[in-house]
């Protein structure tokens, strides 16, 4: 597996359990009654019959296609399964304890994944039945006699992916639709059983790239604005200058989405945010934390993994600090190292008679030479200096981080004075274009 693939195939496992336990990841919990959320497409008229969820999901995107172009789909989801706990005389139980385990009646889910392709740029229909089945799980006790046992029942999904290719302009758009294509449902529990839960499709591409829907080519932008979704939405989902790579997600992302690399392991709750979160199990009592491990074996990691997190790893989890601007012109000299911009001791870093930004490679301070070219403020005063020939005065930054530059124009008679007493015009570094270095 390609680099950009497993980076897509770990931001779709997020896709794929988000929502599938909410803290507090107890059973009795009420959220957790209703807990398949996104991505659920239910058996058909489902939906109008108020018993599920829509039966299908469908989006469509862009590509530029080469020779012998090529695509590979993915489609992955999870099927319930519901699981009930029986005694050793074989009765069903609310809930069964064998020595310092418990278990509850409770629906799980399974994994599932239907590869398609390679295949070449043509329609297509493929179907996408998962069997059901029944699994049973003996129970001992400690001395090895039997204690209950778990039955896990799973029903049959039965849907189907549909592939189209139509030209449009100098694209060509595909469209991927998931459908469920299974009986209609008696009630709420047959649909759910029968639903595709979590549903969302990685689609990789061989000569060809895909355009961003979100950022798309000037002469794209029709052709964007035609494309339609249905329940999902597409979006580059390789690494940023990777199009070969497509996420069709029923959670809306952005092009190049990725894990946090603070985020230890999934928490499944519906996008909270991993530090707020792990303090909330932490404050758990014995008593709900042995609850939550009786519901779900994925419950029982998160429990153990935030009771064994240490100082070094909460730290780690609070986030880091990334400097947004780095990207853009600095001053020299910096802030010194281990000294935050709001500190009284950076104020002594900051000399803007001496300061200097770098502008196409070559250092501008007080006293160099620069021609002006207004492009970022809608000022028409500005437009008169087009052009001309400036003196720099002083070099700026402000808290974002911006720089600016103070100048005053040469042939402006009272440019002296203008300097004397501090009227200078500002100008953004990509605004001037330096003729000589500073002396």
């Amino acid at each position: 597996m390609s680099a950009g693939a497993a980076r897509a195939r770990a931001v779709a496992d997020a896709v794929l359990y988000e929502g599938y336990l909410l803290y507090p990841y107890r059973a009795s919990s009420r959220k957790n009654q209703s807990r398949w959320q996104f991505g659920v497409l239910g058996p058909e008229g489902a939906g109008d019959a108020g018993v599920g969820e829509d039966s299908r999901l469908a989006a469509q995107c862009l590509l530029t296609t080469g020779k012998d172009a090529a695509i590979t789909l993915t489609v992955r989801l999870l099927q319930l399964q519901h699981r009930v706990v029986e005694d050793r005389e074989g009765n069903a139980v609310p809930e069964l304890t064998v020595g310092s385990d418990s278990w509850i009646t409770w629906d799980e889910a399974v994994e599932r994944e239907f590869a398609v392709g390679p295949v070449p740029l043509a329609g297509t229909t493929q179907a996408v039945r998962i069997p059901g089945g029944v699994e049973v799980e003996e129970l001992t006790d400690a001395d090895g006699y039997p204690a209950g046992r778990l039955v896990r029942t799973r029903l049959s999904v039965d849907g189907e992916l549909v592939v189209s290719i139509e030209q449009d302009g100098g694209y060509r758009r595909l469209t991927i639709e998931v459908r469920n294509v299974g009986a209609a449902a008696t009630d709420k529990d047959d649909a759910i059983a029968r639903s595709l839960i979590g549903v969302h499709v990685i689609v990789e591409a061989e000569g060809a790239q895909f355009v961003s829907l979100l950022d798309p080519p000037p002469d794209a932008v029709d052709a964007v604005a035609r494309c339609t979704q249905h329940r999902c939405f597409p979006v580059l989902a390789g690494p940023p200058g990777d199009e070969s790579l497509l996420l069709i997600s029923p959670i809306i992302l952005y092009d190049h989405p990725e894990i946090a690399e603070q985020s230890e392991g999934p928490l499944f709750d519906s996008t909270e945010i991993d530090e707020i979160l792990t303090l909330r199990v932490m404050t758990m009592t014995d008593e709900e934390k042995a609850q939550a491990r009786a519901t779900d074996a994925r419950a029982a990691q998160i429990i153990d993994r935030c009771e064994g997190m240490t100082p070094e790893a909460m730290q780690q989890l609070h986030g880091v600090l990334r400097d947004p601007h780095l990207d853009r012109p600095r001053l020299v000299p910096e802030i010194p190292d281990g000294v935050d911009w709001w500190d009284p001791l950076a104020d002594n870093a900051v000399a803007p008679e001496s300061d200097a930004v770098s502008v196409q490679g070559v250092l501008v301070s007080k006293g160099s030479t620069v021609r002006l070219h207004p492009s970022r403020r809608a000022d028409a005063q500005d437009l008169f200096f087009d052009g001309k020939l400036a003196r720099v005065t002083s070099v700026h930054e402000d808290v974002d981080g911006q720089a600016h530059v103070g100048v005053v124009i040469e042939d402006d008679p009272a440019a002296d004075l203008h300097e004397w007493y501090g009227r200078y015009l500002y100008f953004a570094p990509d605004e001037i274009e330096p003729l000589n270095r500073p002396e």
